[in-house]
């Protein structure tokens, strides 16, 4: 029997999976489980899924269901908190106005709480992570798209009508490319995966022997690294348009909220090192010099379980 006063169930959910995992307050997942998403099952049969995997992970670690504070779901899209609605999420294209919150409550009696995905990771940064318990940080997570999330003063900030932290669609080429937003130059048309990929690609013609294309002609964003590391001219080229992208808009964020952090996370982050250089080069650039050494830069050290640490923290912040 757990005896901790106080656990959750975190809900990271996603296009392709959902992680689903039982957080103590010090942010050990003390059991965690992963399912497919398959996104072209109904609405109704997603949700029991995720319900019957709820309950099968608290039958399984005998706690006292009295216990469970609560379940935290981080999904992609824009998101009705107050109501837990998903109003509409790319990765889930049957979704419109979908009432999440009450289903999973209907479903295994527990409070739940939603949120954005971007959102629960700087959450989880701010509770969980290496630098937890700064009231003034920046989460950004890099992969299939950018988004992010902003604590300023120990609250997250979301805006008049809770979509505000869309850090992934700041302009930082006007004349750009068309953004999945409709707009055009989004950091997110840029420095995401698929991004990346598609800048890659575009150097066929001139590079065609880059080894980029070493495993095929659509690399991914870790062959374009790899390629890079080796001194590819046009893996490099690539590069330097993403750092340069990247850089612009966390000089703005750097601007406008003045944080200690800037959190790095998601798939793209896994680059490491050499991202974390070619960011730092070109921030320096795109910042006043009195900003200078009063932020850091720095890489998420959540790993796999940021998710489900953030879908988590979503509820211990509410209870906080």
């Amino acid at each position: 029997m757990i005896r901790l006063s106080r656990i959750v169930c975190g809900v990271d959910l996603g296009g392709t999976q959902t992680k689903i995992g039982i957080v103590d307050e010090s942010g050990e997942i003390i059991l965690k489980r992963i399912i497919e998403t398959r996104v072209s099952d109904k609405s109704e049969t997603i949700v029991s899924r995720i319900a019957e995997t709820i309950d099968s992970v608290i039958e399984e670690i005998s706690v006292d269901r009295g216990r469970v504070l609560g379940v935290g779901i981080g999904s992609p899209g824009s998101i009705d908190r107050e109501n837990g609605i998903v109003l509409f999420s790319p990765n889930f294209p049957n979704w419109r106005n979908m009432e999440l919150k009450g289903r999973i409550e209907e479903k295994t009696g527990l409070k739940t709480f939603l949120e954005n995905d971007a959102n629960a990771f700087a959450l989880g940064e701010w509770a969980f992570g290496e630098h937890a318990g700064c009231d003034h940080m920046i989460g950004i997570t890099l992969g299939t798209g950018i988004g992010g999330g902003v604590i300023s003063a120990g609250q997250l900030l979301i805006g008049a009508d809770g979509f505000g932290g869309e850090l992934g669609h700041i302009i930082v080429e006007p004349d750009g490319p068309i953004c999945g937003c409709g707009s055009h130059g989004c950091v997110e048309s840029i420095a995401s995966a698929p991004s990346i990929s598609r800048l890659a690609m575009e150097k066929r013609k001139r590079f065609p022997n880059s080894r980029m294309f070493d495993s095929g002609p659509q690399p991914s964003t870790k062959q374009v690294f790899q390629a890079a590391t080796q001194g590819d001219e046009a893996a490099l080229l690539v590069l330097e348009r993403v750092y340069r992208a990247l850089s612009l808009a966390i000089g703005n964020y750097i601007h406008i909220f003045n944080p200690r952090y800037v959190v790095l996370g998601g798939g793209v982050s896994r680059a490491g090192e050499p991202l974390l250089k070619g960011i730092r080069r070109y921030v320096e650039r795109f910042t006043m010099s009195s900003f200078k050494e009063t932020y850091k830069i720095v890489l998420s050290q959540l790993f796999e379980d940021a998710g489900i640490k953030g879908a988590a923290s979503i509820v211990f912040y509410k209870f906080s």
